[in-house]
C-alpha cells in the first residue's frame, strides 16, 4: 500500500539565480518530504553555482547540498509540475492553466553573510511544512 494518499505531487522551486532560496527550499523539501513528493528547482537566469552561505547554512542543519548546480527554468518544468513556487523572479515564470502558484517573499541571500542566511534558511524550512501540510495527510513529516 503507497504511503501517500494519490499521485505524488511535484513542487518547483523558481527564483532568479536558482543558487539560494530556491535551492533551500528544493533541500527542504526533499529532506522532509523523502521520495512521497517529485522536487524541483530552477532559476530564469541562473549562476555558475550555488551560493556558499546557503551551503553553508544547510550543512548547519545537516542537508548537503554542496554538489547541486544551478538549473535554467523551462517551460517543460512548470508544465510537469503542480504547484509552483515563486522567490523573487517577477514575471518571468511562465503561467499554465490548472497549476498552482505561490509566491514567497523572502529576502535574497545573494552576496550576504552566513549570520544572515540563517533566518532566510528558517523561514523556508517554516514554509515547506506548511506546504507539506497543504498537500495533505501522506505528505506532512
Amino acid at each position: 500500500m503507497p504511503d501517500t494518499p494519490g499521485p505524488k505531487p511535484s513542487v518547483l522551486f523558481v527564483c532568479v539565480h536558482n543558487a539560494g532560496r530556491s535551492q533551500m527550499a528544493a533541500a527542504w523539501l526533499a529532506h522532509l518530504a523523502g521520495d512521497r513528493v517529485e522536487v524541483r528547482s530552477a532559476g530564469s537566469a541562473p549562476a555558475d553555482e550555488v551560493n556558499p552561505a546557503a551551503v553553508r547554512a544547510m550543512a548547519e542543519v545537516g542537508i548537503d547540498i554542496s554538489a547541486r548546480t544551478p538549473k535554467v527554468l523551462t517551460a517543460d518544468a512548470v508544465r510537469a509540475s503542480d504547484v509552483c513556487v515563486t522567490m523573487g523572479c517577477g514575471d518571468t515564470c511562465p503561467v499554465f492553466p490548472g497549476k498552482r502558484y505561490v509566491d514567497w517573499a523572502l529576502d535574497d541571500p545573494a552576496g550576504q553573510g552566513l549570520d544572515a542566511v540563517r533566518p532566510i534558511r528558517d523561514e523556508i524550512e517554516r514554509r515547506v511544512r506548511a506546504l507539506l501540510a497543504e498537500l495533505g495527510p501522506g505528505y506532512t513529516p
